[in-house]
């Protein structure tokens, strides 16, 4: 019994993940504690126990049945995103959610698995290359339907987690350094442009220098170097046309101390409540910005702030040790499985993971723009810990097939 149990379940994964969701719980406990919010604490409890279902259903399925229904599952989530965009429940200003009871679905992150199975199952298929063009388009769209419904509801902050990831699957299954190069470079000059002309220009000379290394085609890399010029030099036309709330989380990020009241309020507390933890913390329920609520809806984006707070430096350091050791297991995991299928799908997750945990603490460190993403199997959100205790169970059902080909 032992050995079958060694052999078909990752023990590692499977304990990160329970120490994650036990740092997750004691932290939305803690920080709506004192709110008259414990709602949150319950439902969060309630989700965990789908999650649980789910991700026990999900290993057990045979790969070959999963295999089968990567693309009809795919093609059921895409029908959902276009319901959801006529049906759904506005919130916070995006029509992207279904409500369900006391409850409510976002049919954009159970996407996120579908959408990695299908790229999964169509980059599998022998005789797929993303050399061809042909390959690269059908790839391409794959992602794109998706991204394309999700910023109609809109949701800028979910597309970007597609996109970020879509571009890591794409390294892993092999992709050119040009196409990886066409891009990414327009984001980072227009990122650049948004610091002045002196950044913007190093950068563009650094990409004209990456171009230029590369020994693919000439001609493509010239419309690439082209169109990053354009986007860059086009950046400041495309802000002065963003909505406000917009332009300030973008002055908010270049910026932080130019509107500590305003904008930069919820980043500016958040740094003050993760500085103040000190080495050791100051407790579980007695960090001051948590219980004094200082950071609106703190269990949610911010959750990373309540245990640095409550923990210090001890607690927020063992948060990153469990979601960098996950991150790692995965990359192991990707590299012993025998399936090209299996392995795009968990780089596809550990990718969906590692986004995730950077842009959430770095915009809880006043690093990177706040945009509204969560921190994996810690901060409040049904359907978020659903997909990612899903994506967890897909973890646990690769390493037990992994001699699948």
């Amino acid at each position: 019994m032992k050995t079958w149990l060694k052999e078909h379940i990752d023990f590692p994964i499977l304990c990160i993940v329970c120490c994650l969701l036990a740092m997750g719980i004691t932290s939305i406990f803690s920080a709506t504690y004192d709110t008259g919010s414990q709602m949150y604490f319950q439902k969060q409890l309630t989700f965990m126990g789908v999650g649980f279902l789910l991700m026990i259903l999900i290993t057990v399925i045979p790969f070959r049945t999963l295999q089968l229904l990567s693309f009809p599952l795919y093609g059921l989530s895409i029908l959902i995103l276009v319901i959801v965009l006529m049906t759904g429940k506005v919130v916070a200003g995006s029509r992207s959610w279904f409500g369900i009871g006391g409850f409510g679905l976002q049919p954009s992150e159970i996407a996120k698995v579908t959408t990695i199975l299908a790229l999964a199952s169509f980059l599998s298929q022998r005789n797929r290359s993303l050399h061809h063009l042909k390959d690269v388009i059908i790839t391409f769209s794959i992602v794109l339907v998706p991204v394309g419904l999700i910023l109609l509801q809109p949701d800028m902050g979910t597309a970007i987690i597609y996109i970020a990831s879509f571009l890591l699957i794409l390294y892993w299954a092999g992709a050119s350094n040009l196409l990886l190069i066409t891009l990414i470079a327009p984001g980072v000059a227009a990122l650049a442009s948004l610091f002045g002309t002196t950044a913007f220009v190093i950068v563009i000379l650094l990409i004209l220098l990456l171009l230029f290394m590369q020994r693919g085609n000439r001609l493509m890399a010239a419309m690439t170097f082209s169109f990053t010029v354009l986007v860059g030099a086009s950046t400041t036309f495309i802000f002065d046309r963003l909505a406000p709330h917009q332009q300030k989380r973008i002055l908010t990020f270049l910026n932080a101390d130019a509107d500590p009241l305003g904008a930069g309020y919820n980043v500016a507390q958040s740094k003050i409540a993760i500085g103040s933890g000190g080495l050791f913390g100051k407790g579980f329920l007695q960090g001051t910005q948590t219980q004094l609520n200082f950071l609106p809806a703190q269990w949610t984006d911010f959750i990373y702030c309540v245990p640095s707070e409550e923990f210090g430096f001890i607690g927020a350091f063992f948060i990153l040790i469990l979601l960098t050791a996950l991150l790692l297991r995965g990359i192991y995991l990707s590299s012993i499985v025998k399936s090209r299928y299996a392995s795009i799908i968990v780089i596809g997750i550990v990718s969906i993971f590692a986004v995730h945990t950077i842009i959430n603490i770095g915009m809880s460190m006043g690093m990177l723009p706040v945009i509204g993403v969560p921190l994996p199997f810690l901060s409040y959100g049904g359907s978020n810990l659903i997909t990612n205790m899903m994506m967890a169970g897909l973890l646990l059902h690769m390493y037990a097939n992994r001699r699948e080909y």
